[in-house]
């Protein structure tokens, strides 16, 4: 029986901030591209964006909005 080797990733603060935002985001029905633009950008309020989809907004409208 072969044992999977399992490596920890240590990622920075930052990085794991913008992979949790990324996350969020795909998780509220943004596409992986968008997603990751809207991510990147710090003055985009992850809660507004969520809470836009949440509300049925389209996400290039929400986007729009955003940014």
């Amino acid at each position: 029986m072969a044992t999977e080797l399992q490596i920890p990733i240590f990622l920075d603060e930052d990085a794991r901030v913008l992979d949790w935002r990324i996350e969020e985001l795909l998780r509220a029905g943004y596409p992986e591209l968008l997603a990751l633009e809207l991510a990147a950008t710090i003055e985009v309020d992850l809660h507004t964006a969520v809470s836009l989809r949440e509300r049925g907004c389209p996400p290039e409208t929400a986007a729009r909005i955003l940014l």
